[in-house]
């Protein structure tokens, strides 16, 4: 695989960004494509090693990462883009917000730099739109099976695709104005623009899947009625329901969720709402975003781009491990080591072992927060958590104009939609399901973060994949 010598000839190159004033002046995506030339490089590095790491314990997809990157390296573009698209729906998007868990447990990361492999994957599958070789799929029989899919998020997608190339007639129903789910609505654009998704969507709609968006399931359709129309339902809700913080003054005005802001701006920076609708802004304000995540670093990408005078990021947690090698401390797994994303970059003050015990304001407008710094105590039993005590004297105040709640998400919202198919939750309050994605309801199945609990986008595809599947199987 590769050039034998690969990783020692060529030393590991990453795609660049824009310059920081530049990418803050708009919302297209920051990211610059290595050049072809580069990536054959950096295909070459792939070293032949015995028991590829990336794609088995790396890659919840299991992408064949170490087939397509010897195609690169032998200029096989397209026998690359054949072994990318063998695991992977969505290439496009993963090349572009997977976190890569393939390149932390990427062999070479024991002592060297790991394969670049998400600007890989990227490459091949926009060298595939480019040249025409991504078209539509059609299948070459009909089923006459019919299957509903309740979500338009990364999981929905990567079934509806899946299981429509196996001939059954596939209905994607979406509450929002667009198809995409998260993708759409809770990812920023100078992240993944939203032409991205479009691109593929239409893709899936020439190979005859079918979206009915704008369409709540539960209140404009019956969960009744819908069992009675289609053989199967799969229901790729996500884990909408955020954690929220239970603190005084909670409840002023200018306090906000993450995913209310961020969804509002992507809907403003795509047209779907005028400027003039937006109730949440952070132009010249004092915002402070809680919660250390990547959803926490959006925040502040999205509001250093808004304009915001100043941006803070609050998080409970202890701050992580620095650690600037290349190479891994804790391989093959993923590592717990600081990451400054390029939101950080753009402009933020981060701390870490902070508790917010409060807010005040002035006519029910949120004016300052009341912080004090914790220790989080560890246990010498590794099965006990540790211990989070608030440290005596450390009070303090700040001036706050827009609090953003980034503390991510519990489970499934437990809508109607979910009474009314009368389905099991496990003890999270995730859908509960079989090994083969089946809940406690026949022909009712479940994928992706509905079921699991909030994951990444990467393991959402994986488990759309597998319960398409498991979909497939039964209605045979």
């Amino acid at each position: 695989m590769g050039k034998v010598t690969g990783f020692l000839d060529y030393n590991r190159v990453t795609s660049k960004y824009r310059p920081v004033e530049e990418r803050l002046g708009d919302h297209k995506e920051f990211l610059i494509p290595l050049p072809e030339s580069e990536i054959k490089n950096q295909g070459a590095r792939c070293m032949d090693c015995g028991i590829p790491y990336c794609h088995a314990m790396g890659c919840p997809l299991e992408n064949l990462i170490p087939e397509w990157n010897d195609c690169i390296y032998k200029g096989d573009w397209h026998e690359a883009l054949l072994r990318l698209e063998a695991t992977n729906n969505l290439p496009e998007i993963t090349g572009r917000i997977c976190p890569a868990p393939c390149e932390t447990a990427c062999t070479l990361s024991i002592s060297h730099a790991p394969v670049t492999i998400k600007q890989i994957e990227l490459a091949i599958i926009e060298y595939g739109f480019k040249q025409g070789w991504v078209r539509p799929r059609p299948p070459r029989y009909e089923s006459g099976r019919s299957v509903a899919i309740i979500g338009s998020g990364p999981s929905g997608l990567a079934a509806a695709q899946q299981l429509r190339r196996a001939g059954h007639r596939v209905t994607v129903f979406e509450k929002a104005a667009k198809a995409g789910g998260l993708l759409r609505y809770g990812i920023p654009n100078y992240k993944l623009e939203k032409w991205v998704i479009d691109r593929r969507i239409k893709q899936m709609q020439a190979e005859g899947v079918t979206f009915e968006t704008n369409v709540c399931i539960g209140e404009d359709i019956s969960a009744r009625y819908l069992k009675r129309a289609f053989d199967v339902v799969l229901l790729t809700l996500g884990a909408e329901q955020p954690r929220d913080l239970t603190v005084p003054g909670r409840n002023l005005k200018g306090i906000h969720l993450a995913m209310d802001y961020l969804s509002e701006s992507n809907k403003a920076v795509t047209g779907e709402i005028p400027e003039s609708k937006r109730s949440i802004f952070a132009k010249d304000k004092v915002v402070l975003v809680i919660g250390g995540g990547d959803t926490g670093a959006d925040c502040v990408g999205t509001a250093n781009r808004q304009g915001a005078r100043k941006v803070y990021q609050f998080e409970i947690m202890p701050k992580p491990m620095v650690w600037e090698s290349a190479t891994n401390p804790n391989w093959p797994y993923w590592p717990n080591i600081l990451r400054t994303s390029s939101s950080h970059e753009e402009g933020c003050e981060r701390e870490w072992s902070i508790l917010t015990k409060g807010f005040s304001g002035e006519d029910g407008v949120v004016k300052q927060g009341t912080f004090s710094r914790v220790n989080w105590n560890n246990s010498e039993t590794p099965s006990v958590p540790p211990k989070m005590e608030e440290i005596s004297g450390t009070e303090f105040n700040m001036k706050v104009d827009l609090v953003l709640l980034a503390m991510g998400f519990l489970h499934v919202k437990h809508s109607r939609l979910i009474e009314d198919l009368g389905v099991e939750f496990d003890q999270r309050g995730n859908i509960r399901y079989n090994k083969d994605y089946q809940t406690s309801m026949e022909g009712v199945f479940t994928a992706g973060d509905a079921g699991t609990g909030a994951s990444l986008v990467v393991r959402s595809i994986y488990h759309g994949r597998q319960a398409a599947q498991a979909i497939n199987q039964y209605l045979k």
